[in-house]
């Protein structure tokens, strides 16, 4: 699915292309509400192609360049002509953004008379029940939890919305909202004292009423394998749903269509088994007894891996492994646990959340390798003879649609101090096209990475988009003037020892020439870490004066708050900050990317899907791995030129780019860079940038005060 840019439109008897470029022209409204606003083609063609697809109620695959503008070129549509609106964005902070700033622009520019209302997981909204009952217990152990309980009580009685994004005093990642919030398993419904009043029951009643609602991918997905957030009320009715940077959503439909279990989840659910059987039923049972096998069975699983890390697919476990009988016991002893909270349910609502908890654990452990998965919500398990062959590859290398029902890969992954069973479909296609299916509506997928040289058949296939129009729009960034790709030279293959620290080696003259400003996009946390171990070093060795951020010594909102502040800073990160993240202007000159980010080959659900793509002839490595690659590269590559005056270096260490048949593929799905592998370029880059920062800020400094002549 190969499609040339700015593709045209036709035009439709519903939406006329005349209205849209009246909207998007220099004279339209979106000029007059947005101070620095300024036409785009792109956007305007983009903003007519959505306008079609919401039209004809179909399906359109938008792919827009940075800068492109495309939260307006979909919301323009959206308001004027989407009827019941769903948009749904990668993540939480995204989604303030859109309810926040960017939706109320485009309603006020527009004067679109709708409402709209902002949809989260429960697990962010305060729980009155939770709340209530945290402050009634007074377990809290620490001094700064206390007080955050304090902040989260007066917050409830002034908050109308109960969103813990609301009450920055209080960390969202503080342990303390695990206590006074809620989550399916300890949620009471319309059987709750506070039921009335509930801040989850509001929001959804909210988005009912609404003409947008705006949510997450995690909610949506969420939603659609377990009907827990209230979109599936939605969805009936919605004319238009909107993903924004969908290029995420292969890998969170993927989550949350599959199924895991935990250790962890057991040891939880034993410390509330053991504190609600003593507040309420202390007579009824020895608790510490009743819990005490079910801990220890849960521990000797995790053990039946000596290793800290593993990743193991279910076939790769030898059969007289310890894990299979520890398994077995563990399940005896979960069984026997819940004899006796069947037995002392009615003593407490709360007991028998305890029951249905652990009867739903229970069954999570009996059906993840069970022969046979029962009927009804549980995923149907891979058959164990190989299934028929797929039909062949079209032209293209893209097999067509498949018609079979989704298989699933089991494997097991183990922490430091839990492990974890997952269910995994291998592909997520045909279970989304199936949640698809029904009532007639628009569906937008759009996002600036989700083709590879302007082919879209990657992305199509792992969401089952077969046939579905897709569009490219460029960047309106001249890139050959901004940018600088360089790709140094002499540095050893990336599966070698010292590559590391050949890669720092590269990257000291290109940060110093910078002067700092700049983002080191490692593949691991392993180089993160001896990353920022030896730039700290060498900063202090040569007297470098770059304040360096690493991730996980801080939260990544207040690592990007200082090193924007920094000026100068280098911020050492990982995946998390190769997408989603925004810094403009001469806080960030210089990006590096230690390797192209090529998915772990432990990963056992990446194994098999090679496997079953190889099945039906096509190659695992060119037709999934190197175009996922490419997309990911695209994401940490556009953190650099993220507006018309930025200006940098995107510098990717690894060889393979150049010595690789398949680099010339990755550089050119890259934005058009002017290339070079001599530092020197390099060098003469910054410098140039030296001077233009020089002469703007001498043009922009008041003109010196002439001393008043003495007229005595």
């Amino acid at each position: 699915m190969s499609v040339p840019e700015d593709t045209a439109v036709p035009e439709t008897p519903g939406i006329h292309d005349a209205e849209i470029d009246e909207l998007f022209g220099p004279g339209g409204p979106l000029g007059g509400a947005v101070g620095s606003y300024k036409p785009r083609h792109s956007q305007t063609a983009m903003a007519k192609a959505i306008a079609s697809a919401i039209d004809s109620q179909g399906t359109l695959i938008a792919e827009a360049g940075t800068g492109t503008g495309k939260t307006f070129a979909y919301l323009v549509p959206a308001l004027l002509w989407g009827g019941k609106v769903i948009v749904s964005t990668g993540t939480k902070t995204l989604q303030d953004q859109l309810y926040n700033r960017d939706i109320p622009t485009v309603r006020r520019a527009l004067h679109a008379p709708v409402s709209v209302a902002l949809l989260k997981g429960r697990s962010n909204y305060v729980c009155h029940f939770h709340l209530e009952r945290t402050l009634q217990n007074g377990r809290l152990t620490s001094r700064e939890d206390v007080g955050y309980l304090r902040e989260i009580s007066r917050f409830v009685k002034t908050t109308s919305s109960g969103d813990k994004a609301e009450l920055t005093k209080v960390p969202e990642t503080a342990s303390v909202w695990n206590l006074v919030t809620s989550t399916r398993d300890t949620c009471f419904g319309s059987e709750c004292q506070y039921y009335q009043d509930c801040f989850v029951m509001k929001a959804r009643k909210e988005a009912q009423q609404a003409d947008v609602v705006v949510v997450n991918h995690h909610l949506f997905f969420a939603d659609v394998a377990l009907k827990d957030t209230g979109i599936a009320e939605l969805l009936p009715s919605a004319n238009t749903v909107i993903f924004d940077e969908a290029h995420q959503l292969p890998e969170t439909a993927t989550l949350f269509f599959g199924e895991t279990v935990s250790t962890s989840q057991v040891l939880e659910l034993c410390r509330d088994v053991l504190a609600e059987g003593l507040s309420h039923a202390r007579d009824g049972a020895d608790w510490a007894r009743v819990v005490a096998p079910v801990e220890r069975a849960a521990r000797d699983l995790r053990l039946a891996f000596p290793e800290d890390s593993v990743r193991l697919a279910l076939n790769q476990i030898a059969p007289s492994a310890a894990f299979f009988p520890a398994l077995d016991t563990l399940k005896d002893c979960m069984d026997d646990m819940i004899t006796v909270l069947e037995k002392q349910a009615e003593r407490a609502e709360t007991i028998q959340q305890c029951r249905d908890r652990a009867n739903e654990i229970l069954r999570q452990l009996e059906t993840w390798n069970a022969p046979e998965a029962p009927a009804g919500k549980q995923p149907p398990k891979p058959p164990a003879k190989t299934p028929a062959p797929a039909p062949a590859a079209d032209a293209e290398g893209q097999a067509p649609a498949p018609e079979e029902k989704p298989f699933y890969v089991l494997w097991v992954e183990a922490f430091s101090s839990s492990l974890q069973l997952h269910r995994t479909p291998l592909s997520i296609a045909p279970i989304f096209n199936k949640q698809r299916e029904g009532t007639p509506r628009s569906w937008i997928f759009t996002s600036a990475t989700l083709a590879v040289k302007r082919d879209f058949n990657h992305y199509a296939a792992q969401m089952g988009l077969w046939n579905a129009p897709a569009q490219s729009w460029p960047s309106p960034f001249n890139y050959g003037e901004q940018g600088l790709l360089y790709v140094p030279q002499n540095l050893p293959q990336p599966n070698s020892f010292e590559y590391t620290d050949a890669v720092i080696d590269a990257a000291l003259p290109a940060i110093e020439a910078a002067g700092g400003r700049c983002f080191f996009l490692c593949t691991t946390l392993r180089a993160v870490n001896r990353a920022a171990e030896r730039l700290r070093a060498e900063f202090e060795a040569r007297g470098l004066a770059f304040p360096l951020f690493v991730q996980g010594e801080a939260g990544r909102t207040e690592l990007l708050d200082r090193f924007r502040a920094a000026g100068n800073g280098v911020l050492i990160g990982s995946q998390s900050f190769w997408e989603g993240v925004d810094v403009r202007g001469d806080a960030l000159s210089l990006v590096i990317i230690d390797k192209l980010p090529f998915s772990p080959p432990d990963d056992p659900v990446l194994a098999a899907r090679i496997a079953e793509m190889e099945k039906q002839g096509l190659n695992g490595f060119v037709h999934h791995q190197l175009p996922s690659a490419i997309i990911n590269l695209k994401q940490g590559a556009g953190r650099l030129i993220r507006d018309e005056g930025d200006r940098g270096v995107l510098m990717i260490c690894d060889p393979r780019i150049i010595t690789k048949n398949y680099g010339r593929r990755i550089w050119q799905s890259l934005p058009p860079f002017k290339r070079t592998r001599e530092l020197s370029m390099v060098q003469d880059f910054f410098r140039e940038q030296d001077e233009r920062r020089a002469q703007a800020a001498q043009a922009s400094a008041p003109a010196a005060v002439q001393p008043e002549p003495d007229l005595a």
